[in-house]
């Protein structure tokens, strides 16, 4: 295999070239809407179909086709018109449910941008193909008492969140939420440029993964070497910006490869090193390979080494560290990015994460106190100055700590419960067909009545754990 080779030599060659990572700024006043998510509305469309079949067999007709109607008619209509809408000023959820519910309980529908405190993402691994991974993205944007939660899926997730995550300070996006913003692309785009740099498919790189060194690019290192400086670190850079490209839209062994090409032209590049064990270590967990998960923290490792005083690329990787469970590691690279740089938010907001998972709730109080001064944002100076405030309630009144650890202790249960109710309303639908079939009305109602209980049961599970999902109000004198 021959190695991506682009030499610039004129400004033809150059307009032939893919620009990546350029990215257009959003259009002045442009509103961008993204449709909410239809889960719980999908649950509301079970539970109607349940009791629809539930009041035929009761022979209440009449009532089973309103909840038909309601269920078949209404619902897909909510859906439509369920959306989280951007306007560069605000982010709203707008739509027949969310503006009765607002009426309903007096609540806000939209944050104002300088409202925004938190914007974490998760990576949910939706479909495995071949060395491919199809990732969901959720988003949570959390603002004046306020959860926004953005599921990815179309173009408009893109479009939003590109637009969204590049108006907030980046001390507000989390490790995820950053490389979205940087390198969330059309997979069919980044697939033109893979062509273009003739890069291997999946299935052609995947045997060699595992590998010290790769065939392709072993071969091709006399003749990467051999250009000069400038060039070297301009193509070094497009394979960067296409190696993340291609890992956060889940092409992972097509970017470890990309990756391997720009590390043998810039092997002591400490930002490539961090970026490619993050890659690796994602494609370890898709392979659930505890010997390329070595390796990826071995990565990590030697880009902390190469990191120097390189304060913003420390934080990062203590909070890779920290998602990854090295908390030894992630106290390390935070302790060194707050002695380089001194005010650091990002690293004193992680010793405030690590102290509360050890327990030490003297030194998470200090810690989101320290990260509340150095915040130069309202929105992180109210956020922090409100942890702060908790975790001092905490630590100073037993009587609230008891009750915040009992609403904990049957959020828990609640949880537990939840899925042995759903077990127990699956259970009983093979009852009720077998009573179909057999033409038994004692497996029909004996079918109908367990899954009817549970299912109440679990409906009320559900209110439940909403209504506790919040803290107890902290008490102001």
């Amino acid at each position: 295999m021959r190695g991506l080779s682009i030499r610039i030599e004129s400004k033809e060659t150059k307009d032939r070239i893919p620009q990546i990572g350029i990215q257009e700024k959003p259009a002045k006043g442009r509103v961008y809407k993204h449709r909410a998510s239809p889960h719980s509305y999908l649950s509301f469309i079970l539970i109607g179909t349940f009791f629809t079949g539930l009041f035929l067999h009761l022979q209440l007709d009449t009532l089973a086709v309103l909840v038909f109607a309601a269920t078949w008619i209404a619902t897909p209509l909510f859906i439509l018109s369920d959306r989280y809408v951007f306007d560069g000023l605000s982010l709203s959820r707008r739509g027949l449910v969310p503006r009765a519910w607002a009426q309903i309980t007096g609540s806000p529908t939209s944050i104002a941008l300088e409202d925004i405190e938190l914007i974490e993402t998760q990576a949910l691994r939706a479909i495995r193909r071949g060395g491919d991974v199809y990732y969901r993205y959720r988003t949570l944007v959390l603002g004046s008492d306020l959860r926004f939660t953005l599921v990815s899926g179309s173009e408009s997730y893109r479009s939003l969140t590109n637009a969204l995550f590049k108006a907030v300070p980046e001390d507000i996006l989390d490790n995820r939420s950053v490389e979205l913003r940087d390198y969330l692309r059309d997979p069919k785009e980044i697939q033109t440029k893979v062509r273009f740099a003739k890069i291997p498919s999946a299935s052609v790189l995947e045997p060699s993964i595992g590998l010290k060194k790769s065939a392709s690019t072993a071969s091709t290192s006399r003749k990467e070497l051999s250009i000069d400086a400038d060039e070297m670190a301009e193509r070094t850079e497009y394979l960067r910006q296409l190696a993340n490209e291609l890992r956060v839209a889940g092409f992972l062994v097509q970017s470890i490869e990309v990756f391997r090409r720009a590390l043998r032209l810039s092997p002591q590049d400490s930002w490539l090193l961090f970026e490619f064990a993050r890659c690796l270590h994602s494609y370890a967990g898709a392979e659930k390979s505890e010997r390329l998960e070595r390796r990826a923290m071995a990565a990590l490792r030697l880009a902390e080494r190469r990191a120097g005083d390189d304060e913003k690329l420390l934080s990062r990787l203590g909070e890779s560290y920290f998602q990854y469970g090295d908390w030894a590691s992630a106290r390390r690279a935070f302790e060194r990015t707050i002695e380089f740089a001194g005010d650091s938010y990002r690293s004193v907001r992680g010793m405030a994460e690590l102290a509360l998972r050890e327990g030490k709730i003297a030194h998470v109080i200090h810690h989101f106190s320290t990260a509340h001064r150095m915040a130069e944002i309202p929105a992180l100076r109210r956020w922090t100055d409100s942890e702060a405030a908790y975790f001092a309630r905490l630590n100073s009144d037993e009587d609230y700590m008891d009750m915040e650890v009992s609403r904990v202790n049957l959020l828990d249960s609640l949880e537990r419960s939840k899925k042995t109710a759903l077990r127990i309303v699956v259970l009983g639908l093979p009852l009720i067909v077998s009573g179909l079939l057999m033409d038994s009305p004692v497996f029909q109602n004996i079918g109908w009545a367990v899954s009817c209980v549970a299912l109440i049961v679990w409906t009320g599970i559900v209110v439940s754990r909403h209504m506790f999902s919040s803290r107890l109000p902290i008490e102001t004198e």
